[in-house]
């Protein structure tokens, strides 16, 4: 009895003509043979299953075979080819890194590269699985890696690129397989089953090919499943109920309830697909993908994206044509919020119906989601929006002081709404404050703003603008600070032209307070309503000048002023100083 051989095996490509999926990487390879431009290492990366490993046997038997045909391909007739597809080569070693990752694995394949081959030109190593190894066989591996002997060749291969250290990919050339279409898998496992003479159905193979996820290897590791399933006749009901794969029929019943806005079938349906042993949420995947296919087959130009036979295709068309696009946006947006909800829900087929609920009423006239009539939604602003400045007249100022300065803060410009808060001290005058100007008048105890009485041009005197400084300069940020308290102690001074001038004591003071002057003059107009009034900036003369004190000039004025205090002082031998 002939031992049996999977597909996957015995249908191996054996040279780059016959690998499936993978033209540009194999006629990249070919051309680098035939011009004799071969680099000393390799890496192919891409999901399992393309053909990765195939390509690097082909290769390095290609390589070393003695007479080549024009086209690059390995004769198969040279003792070197022979030798390879007997297995008993000494030139091509492959090594599998997962289970011989280790640094002392790495030392003995770099003692062995030094031995040239016994016959052909090269000595090959095929490294699969390569991000499996450890940082130190990296590291034992990396200087032979970049500079092996002229008759070495390293072919990496691995499915998770991400892993491999930045240093090994600088020294190989990378190539990126690609999963296998539909179409093209579908075509292979077609030859497959002439050869082995299954009677297989188109529609069960795309079955199959579409279960494999790009995989050619899944693809007929699959097939051979369904063969012996079937017993070699492959029909497309036996393929999904051997697979458990949901049928198409229910997804086109699922749609047209929905369409009909019968929810209650549509539920009793999914109640049956659910006793069939599949999954609430493998239904609504299957949902989404479903209500995708349909939205691809309203545009001619779109319907080469469905990947589905020729009779699935037209009706695909047919029900397409009777969903409405709002429809299907809004259906397919149920599905993926399902989908994302799925897991961290306790109840999921309450979920699933909730959803199914939700698409049936998408076409109902008598719904608000239909009709358009739904409550909009608005989102909270996360930033406050300025208040819009109020024409008629404010309130008088005996009566209603606070909103007083709740509107000189709504008017200020964005960058200073939000007025600093101003901490007091509940233990009196503190040391720091001896021989400082008096502390301007609290907020809350400013003389609140005249009722306008003249429109934007309202009269106003010293005493007006002071009382109406201290609330200006506390609307200033709260970084600045040092800035504010500097400004409460050198109020304006108003001239005879009308101007008033802020006093600073140097010039860096100076640049200071001129930042911020546009916005204090601004804020002081509305409040005074006085649209003249202009602000300006001044050295401050001798006398002006705030005298800074030392802890021992501070304490000192202190005892002349109460001489009681050094008596405390020497009593309870205090550190006032």
């Amino acid at each position: 009895m002939e031992n049996y051989i999977v597909s996957a095996r015995k249908y191996r490509p054996q040279t780059f003509d016959s690998v499936i999926g993978q033209k540009s990487l194999t006629t990249t390879l070919k051309n680098a043979i035939l011009s004799n431009r071969l680099a000393h290492a390799y890496l192919f990366c891409g999901p399992r299953g393309v053909g990765k490993t195939t390509c690097a046997r082909i290769f390095a038997k290609t390589i070393n075979c003695e007479h080549r045909t024009p086209q690059g391909e390995a004769c198969n007739e040279c003792e070197s080819c022979k030798s390879f597809n007997e297995q008993r080569t000494l030139n091509i070693f492959e090594l599998d890194a997962a289970s011989n990752n280790g640094v002392d694995e790495m030392r003995q394949l770099v003692d062995q590269v030094r031995i040239p081959p016994q016959m052909g030109k090269y000595k090959v190593y095929i490294i699969d699985e390569v991000h499996m190894l450890s940082q130190a066989a990296f590291n034992a591996f990396l200087k032979t890696l970049e500079e092996p002997p002229h008759y070495v060749i390293f072919i990496l291969a691995t499915t998770e690129k991400h892993k491999i250290l930045p240093t090994i990919l600088s020294r190989c050339q990378v190539f990126d397989f690609n999963r296998i279409g539909v179409e093209d898998i579908v075509a292979h496992l077609a030859d497959v089953a002439a050869k082995e003479g299954v009677n297989a159905e188109p529609d069960a193979l795309r079955v199959i090919a579409q279960k494999a996820d790009g995989g050619m290897r899944d693809a007929l590791s699959i097939f051979d499943e369904v063969v012996s399933y079937t017993n070699g006749n492959l029909t497309y009901q036996s393929v999904i109920e051997n697979l458990n794969v949901l049928d198409y029929e229910y997804y086109f019943k699922v749609t047209d309830l929905l369409l009909q806005n019968k929810v209650g079938d549509a539920l009793l349906l999914l109640n049956d697909i659910i006793n069939r042993g599949f999954n609430e949420g493998i239904f609504m995947s299957g949902m989404a993908s479903h209500l995708r296919d349909l939205l691809v087959s309203k545009d001619p130009e779109t319907t080469d994206l469905l990947e589905v036979g020729g009779q699935i295709r037209e009706r695909y068309k047919e029900q397409a044509a009777r969903c409405p696009l709002k429809f299907l946006y809004k259906a397919m947006k149920l599905c993926t919020d399902c989908d994302i909800h799925y897991k961290a829900s306790k109840n999921k087929r309450l979920l699933v119906e909730l959803t199914l609920i939700q698409m049936a009423q998408l076409t109902d006239p008598d719904s608000d989601e239909a009709s358009g009539r739904g409550p909009t939604q608005e989102i909270a602003p996360i930033f406050h929006k300025p208040v819009k400045k109020d024409t008629a007249k404010p309130a008088p100022a005996a009566q209603n002081p606070a909103p007083a300065a709740a509107n000189l803060a709504s008017d200020a410009p964005a960058a200073y709404y939000k007025p600093r808060e101003v901490k007091k001290n509940p233990f009196g005058p503190s040391i720091k404050d001896i021989g400082k100007a008096a502390p301007a008048p609290k907020p809350v105890e400013q003389e609140a703003p005249v009722e306008a009485v003249g429109g934007e041009d309202d009269p106003f005197d010293e005493a007006r603008l002071q009382g109406q400084w201290e609330l200006a300069v506390a609307q200033l940020p709260a970084d600045k600070g040092v800035l504010a308290q500097r400004l409460r102690q050198s109020p304006p001074k108003l001239e005879a032209d009308g101007t008033a001038y802020i006093a600073a004591e140097n010039n860096l003071a100076l640049q200071d307070i001129k930042k911020v002057l546009p916005a204090l003059q601004e804020i002081l107009r509305k409040s005074l309503h006085n649209n003249k009034l202009q602000l300006a900036t001044r050295l401050s003369e001798g006398a002006e000048r705030i005298k800074i004190y030392t802890p021992q000039e501070k304490y000192d004025l202190m005892v002349k002023k109460n001489p009681a205090l050094a008596k405390l002082q020497e009593a309870f031998k205090l550190d006032l100083r």
